[in-house]
């Protein structure tokens, strides 16, 4: 047997050598190594992609009134349907007008009387003015009788604006809705004691068209101002925003808006500045508190590039992508701006025309040699 153990091991060694691995045909190497992983790459391409942002937003009436009496009075009829709609013009209550008649009618009679006395003064005056010429009556005779005509004139102006106070103030006991919109809860029932501007009777909301109001966060706009000053984002001109909307079923609300009001001061509870956008609500499918989710369209990202997500892979020092060169796998860090779909917009870190590895990444490291696999189609085309 110990003559056996030698012969067993020079068996063993020969086995061992070139002539017992995968020779030099490339495919194994020639000490046997693995051959190159096969992946699918794809040339990245710079293109214009349309930019969109989305945000939180609740709905309000582009005009919320209060309506309250200008006058006090006894209620006398509520002439409106609550939580229904109404017209500008339209009368919300009446108020005990018997009262406001009796003084218009007053005024009425005072305004005759001043007319009167007017017109007395002036006959006087007239009288005496040539009667002074001649020296036949006294400066103080005179000069009494145009003061009295000066004071006449006075107290019918006075009454005329009397007559127009009681004439309003008869108008104002039908309290009318200043806009048209969606009427409230009436705050006070009929045969109340209205005592004025201080009573609140009820509110009119318009809802057409209707107002969206959202926040966007100051961070957000810090960054999109970054992107812009970069020349990777360009927004619209005037930053007239196309605003849509959908509703807390997810269902997309038909009409689209504008922006009307972007206020320059940022919250310090929320860090968002307040955003307004007015939409068309003919149909009132649209009331105010509702949740929505706002879109805003119109921004363009110009000579943007995008890869497929499945290519951008996370590491120790942030994201990164696999880029073929040279026939290796290159690791290069990228930095993302937001998803198109399903792919990655690029900030930086990658240029048009380089290769982009998106299938076998799993396989692969930094510097592993790689080969472009055929596709599926073309390989069972040569079966």
């Amino acid at each position: 047997m110990r003559f056996l153990f030698p012969f067993l091991i020079a068996v063993v060694i020969a086995g061992c050598g070139p002539s017992g691995g995968a020779g030099k045909d490339g495919k194994g190497g020639p000490m046997g190594g693995m051959p190159p992983a096969q992946v699918a790459v794809i040339t990245v391409e710079a293109r214009s992609l349309p930019a969109s942002y989305e945000y939180t937003g609740q709905t309000i009436g582009s005009r919320e009134v209060e309506v309250r009496a200008r006058v006090t009075g006894i209620l006398q009829e509520r002439n409106f349907k609550e939580g229904g709609p109404v017209k500008k013009g339209q009368s919300l209550f009446t108020i005990d007008p018997a009262p406001f008649i009796a003084a218009a009618v007053r005024a009425e009679a005072d305004v005759s009387g001043a007319e009167a006395r007017l017109a007395q003064a002036k006959k006087n005056a007239s009288r005496l003015k040539p009667l002074f010429a001649e020296k036949a009556v006294s400066q103080k005779e005179y000069d009494d009788s145009t003061s009295a005509e000066a004071i006449a004139d006075a107290d019918l102006k006075s009454a005329k604006a009397r007559l127009t106070e009681a004439r309003l103030n008869l108008l104002y006991t039908k309290v009318e809705s200043p806009v048209s919109g969606i009427a409230g809860r009436a705050q006070r029932s009929d045969g109340s004691l209205v005592s004025g501007p201080d009573v609140l009777l009820t509110t009119v909301t318009q809802v057409d068209p209707i107002w969206v109001s959202f926040g966007v966060p100051d961070n957000e706009q810090l960054r999109i101002n970054g992107e812009v000053a970069a020349g990777r984002l360009e927004l619209p001109k005037g930053g007239n925003f196309e605003v849509s909307i959908k509703l807390a079923d997810g269902s997309a609300y038909p009409q689209t808006g504008k922006l009307n009001f972007s206020d320059v001061r940022v919250s310090g509870a929320t860090g968002t500045s307040e955003t307004r956008a007015e939409l068309p609500n003919p149909k009132g499918v649209l009331r105010p508190g509702q949740f929505v989710r706002v879109t805003l369209k119109g921004a363009t990202r110009p000579n943007a590039i995008t890869v497929p997500q499945r290519a951008v892979l996370e590491g120790p020092q942030g994201k990164f992508v696999y880029v073929m060169a040279d026939g290796k796998a290159e690791a290069r860090p990228v930095q993302v701006a937001e998803w198109t779909g399903s792919d990655w917009i690029i900030a930086s870190g990658l240029k048009a025309g380089e290769q982009v590895i998106v299938d076998g990444v799993m396989k692969i490291g930094p510097g592993a040699p790689v080969q472009v696999a055929e596709p599926k189609k073309e390989q069972e085309k040569t079966k």
